[in-house]
C-alpha cells in the first residue's frame, strides 16, 4: 500500500480549507544566546558552548542568531565581539544581531564591533509600545517616537541594519503601533518586530495583529515582520505557527524554550513542526545535540515527557500501544512501526520506538522484550514469570530486574 494512503491527514490545506504549509516560506532567528539566558535559573554557558552553538545553528537551517545585548556591559561586549568573530573567520550562514534599548549608549557597542570584526550585525531596538508600560513609565507616545527617532537614525547612520522592536505589542494600541512603526521605517528600519512580551496572544489575536501591521504599516514598503512570543500562557509554539500562516518573514525561538520567566517558543518543537509540515529543509540530525548542549550548559534539564528529545517520546509500557508496533515491525515496516503510535517518526532523529514492560502491558510486550535480549520469546516459564511481576509492581520494570528476575 502507499504509504501516503496510511494517515489522512487534516492539517492539510485541501482539508482544512485554510492554510497551504506547502508555500510557507519562513527564517528562523536564534535567541538562546541572549533572550534564553535571560531566565533566572540558567548558568551562562563557556564562549567554547555558544561558538559550538553558533555551529549547530548554521547546521540546522537557523540563519539567523541574536548573540547578546552588548550594552549589558564590557563583558558580553568582548563576547558578542568573538562570536561576531567565529561567524566571520569559520564562514557560518549565521546572520548575527544584538539587541539594544533604543538609546545610542546600547547600539554604539554593536557599531564598533561590526566596525572591528567586518560583518554587519542587526541592531534589535527595542522600545515599550503598551498602554500600561506607558502609564508605569510616564511615558508619553511622542516621547518613545522621539526615541525611536534619534536611536534607528543613528544605527543607520553608522552602517547597521535596524531591526525596530515594540516590545508588548499584543496589548499595544493600534494608532500607538502606526506611530512607533512609521517612525522606525521612515528613519530606515528595514525590519520590524511583533513582540508577544508577556505571552499575552492568542492564536487568533496573533493573526489579527499581523494582518493589521501588513495592510496599515508595512503597505508596499520593503520592510521585513519578525515575530517574537514567550509562552507565559503555553502558547509560545502554536502562536509561532499562527504567525507564520498569517504571513511573518522570520521567527524567533529558543532552545528547549529557555528564557525570561517561563521562557520563548521552544527553537527545536518548531523545527520540528516546520520539517513535519514540509516547511523546514535543513538537517536535523543535530538536533538532539543542540538540545543536550543547551540543557548541560545552561543547567536546564530535559523533562522525561519532553516532547522528541524527553526520554519517554518513544518509549511505552502500555500493552494496547506496543501490540500495534510490534505487528508493524512484523509487516517488516519500519516507517509503519515509527507511525502507527507516534506523529514524530523517531528514525529522523536518530531515535527508535522502545517497548518495556509495565504494570499495563500485555504477553506482547514481555514477548518482545524476551526476544530483542536473546531470551526465546515463546518460554511460558519466562514470560509468565516477567508477566506476574509486571503486575505486581508499580513501575516499569528495568532491563537490569528482568534479568535478575529470569536468572533468579
Amino acid at each position: 500500500m502507499d504509504e501516503r494512503q496510511l494517515i489522512y491527514d487534516w492539517n492539510g490545506s485541501a482539508t482544512n480549507g485554510g492554510f497551504d504549509w506547502a508555500r510557507a516560506r519562513v527564517d528562523l532567528n536564534d535567541e538562546t544566546l541572549r533572550d534564553g539566558l535571560q531566565s533566572p535559573s540558567v548558568t551562562d554557558p563557556s564562549l567554547d558552548v555558544k561558538k559550538r552553538l553558533l555551529h549547530l545553528m548554521a547546521d540546522l537551517g537557523i540563519v539567523a542568531a541574536d548573540i547578546g545585548l552588548p550594552g549589558a556591559g564590557p563583558r558580553v561586549v568582548e563576547q558578542v565581539r568573538a562570536l561576531a568573530r567565529e561567524i566571520v573567520d569559520q564562514k557560518l550562514p549565521i546572520a548575527p544581531n544584538c539587541a539594544a534599548r533604543t538609546v545610542i549608549a546600547d547600539i554604539d557597542p554593536i557599531i564598533r564591533v561590526s566596525q572591528e570584526v567586518g560583518i554587519k550585525i542587526e541592531a534589535a531596538t527595542f522600545i515599550g509600545s503598551s498602554p500600561i508600560r506607558q502609564y508605569t513609565e510616564d511615558w508619553t507616545v511622542e516621547r518613545i517616537v522621539a526615541a525611536t527617532t534619534e536611536a534607528v537614525t543613528h544605527a543607520v547612520r553608522n552602517g547597521l541594519p535596524v531591526m525596530y522592536v515594540t516590545e508588548d505589542t499584543t496589548r499595544a494600541r493600534p494608532e500607538t503601533l502606526k506611530a512607533l512603526y512609521g517612525a522606525a521605517i521612515d528613519c530606515g528600519a528595514t525590519r520590524i518586530c511583533l513582540a508577544d512580551t508577556v505571552g499575552h496572544a492568542t492564536p487568533a489575536g496573533v493573526k489579527a495583529l499581523v494582518s493589521f501591521v501588513k495592510k496599515e504599516i508595512v503597505r508596499k514598503n520593503d520592510v521585513k515582520i519578525d515575530w517574537h512570543g514567550h509562552r507565559d500562557r503555553g502558547m509560545g509554539l502554536i502562536n509561532c505557527l499562527a504567525a507564520i500562516e498569517a504571513g511573518v518573514d522570520r521567527v524567533h525561538a529558543t532552545a528547549l524554550g529557555v528564557g525570561e520567566r517561563v521562557g520563548n517558543a521552544e527553537m527545536d518543537l518548531l523545527i520540528v513542526n516546520l520539517k513535519l509540515l514540509g516547511v523546514h529543509q535543513g538537517d536535523i540530525r543535530k538536533l538532539p545535540e543542540y538540545c543536550r548542549l543547551v540543557s548541560e550548559a545552561v543547567g536546564v534539564p530535559i523533562p522525561v515527557n519532553y516532547p522528541v528529545l524527553g526520554t519517554d517520546a518513544f518509549r511505552t509500557g502500555t500493552g494496547v500501544h506496543a501490540a500495534a508496533i510490534i505487528k508493524a515491525k512484523k509487516k517488516g515496516h519500519n516507517w509503519l512501526a515509527d507511525r502507527v503510535y507516534s506523529s514524530v517518526p523517531a528514525e529522523e532523529f536518530g531515535f527508535e520506538q522502545r517497548i518495556e514492560i509495565s504494570p499495563v502491558s500485555g504477553l506482547s510486550n514481555v514477548k518482545y522484550w524476551l526476544e530483542r535480549h536473546g531470551y526465546d520469546p515463546d518460554d511460558e516459564a519466562a514470560c509468565r514469570t516477567l508477566f506476574d511481576a509486571a503486575k505486581r509492581t508499580d513501575h516499569v520494570l528495568s532491563d537490569e530486574e528482568c534479568h535478575r528476575l529470569l536468572n533468579a
